[in-house]
């Protein structure tokens, strides 16, 4: 992979575009790169429909661009970027993100649109040799080898910033290049507090609610991905990303049930040692790491007092009240278009049971009809990612439909 150990040291500020610089991993990043006026900027920024959140950030940061996603939102992020006294330059619309993550000016991405919906800029910043710091785990996930062969003929980096994957990276060796077998690597361990609901038995899980499952013991997410971490399918998507980013099969990537969110992630070599990185479960941590490699900056995080933290626990999943995880070791093993298949069907059920059509559980079993409705094609480009997606979005709504009637 081109992005693994490969950019060379620059002094020079660097430019960073900030993709869903409204959502909490934006915010984190834009209160690392405010620690480092020197070297760091916010360049541009973008948000979905979050006029007031960008405009807001727009004020602190003063970028030289923004972008909103809807291109309906244009005239009002122009209006209130005019009556700050600002000289960033609005732009709204899918392709002026996209615009964002090429422009020649910007040197690093933080690729952290949640879902589907960051694919695009993504690619493109990948495919213009940029820093792409990935925080949005389905664009590897739908894409996968599409996403790496764009790094690779841009000439760009790819860093994780998943604090597991960031983790991962920074337990293996600086030569690695996904190449586990010449590094000695035997397995991957990834690590999950288990969320709200660790320790409850499935039947406990049929009336909870989107609080319930939002309220994350460790971590503050958006609630999307809160939920996608109450139902294990964070995890999964995890493994899959996994396996794009370093290189190993499906059965060589663990996960284990780890409640303190201490130890983030480990990796086993084959002379029997076990590293593993651990920090206070913050990402800005992560953060830090990626926009300062391949040197270490301040992240405005304490560091982790192993006393004050106590015992260390790690548990095997529960994979009957976990079985989403399941269905991410099944797509994994199926390859081709059944990862966007499975992400596609799980942002539909989310969305459903957010907006209180759709009971927890059933999370489950609409991404596992779809993915038994869908068959699995080839990716090949983009537009057979683009249109398994589509495919498996209708699926999933009349599944949605199907199980919302049932449990009334």
């Amino acid at each position: 992979m081109s992005g693994i150990a490969v950019e060379k040291t620059r002094d020079a500020p660097r430019n960073v575009a900030v993709l869903g610089a409204t959502g909490s991993i934006g915010g984190s990043a834009l209160d690392v790169i405010a620690r480092h006026p020197a070297t760091l900027r916010a360049y541009a920024l973008s948000a979905h429909r979050d006029v007031e959140g960008l405009l807001a950030l727009c004020r602190v940061h003063h970028p030289a661009r923004a972008a909103i996603g809807d291109s309906s939102l244009l005239d009002k992020l122009a209006r209130g970027l005019r009556d700050a006294g600002l000289a960033t330059e609005p732009s709204a619309g899918p392709a002026a993100i996209e615009d964002l993550a090429r422009a020649s000016e910007v040197h690093t991405v933080l690729a952290a649109i949640v879902g589907g919906a960051g694919l695009a800029s993504t690619l493109a910043a990948a495919r213009t040799g940029k820093r792409v710091l990935l925080a949005n785990k389905e664009a590897i996930v739908m894409t996968g080898a599409l996403l790496l062969d764009a790094l690779a003929h841009g000439g760009g980096t790819l860093l994780p910033v998943d604090s597991e994957h960031n983790a991962v990276f920074q337990c293996l060796p600086s030569s690695f290049a996904r190449d586990p077998e010449a590094q000695g690597v035997e397995r991957i361990v990834l690590t999950a507090s288990g969320g709200p609901f660790r320790g409850r038995t499935r039947a406990s899980l049929g009336a909870v609610t989107p609080d319930e499952a939002c309220a994350h013991p460790k971590w503050s997410m958006g609630r999307k991905i809160s939920v996608d971490s109450a139902t294990l399918m964070n995890k999964g998507l995890e493994v899959i990303e996994a396996h794009w980013l370093f290189g190993l099969p499906a059965d060589r990537i663990d996960v284990v049930m780890h409640p303190q969110s201490v130890v983030h992630a480990l990796v086993a070599y084959r002379d029997g040692s076990l590293l593993a990185q651990l920090g206070h479960p913050d990402m800005r941590t992560a953060l830090a790491h990626a926009l300062g490699w391949p040197r270490r900056i301040d992240a405005g995080v304490p560091l982790l007092d192993l006393i004050q933290a106590g015992r260390l626990d790690f548990e095997p999943v529960d994979r009957e009240l976990f079985a989403c995880l399941d269905l991410a070791y099944r797509v994994l093993d199926a390859g081709g278009t059944a990862p966007a298949v499975l992400n596609a069907a799980n942002e539909v059920a989310v969305a459903a049971f957010l907006e209180q059509r759709l009971a927890f559980l059933d999370i489950f079993n609409v991404c596992a009809a779809t993915l038994d409705a869908v068959a699995t094609t080839s990716v090949d480009s983009i537009e057979s990612v683009l249109a398994a997606d589509a495919q498996a979005r209708q699926v999933a709504l009349g599944a949605v439909t199907r199980f919302a009637s049932a449990s009334r």
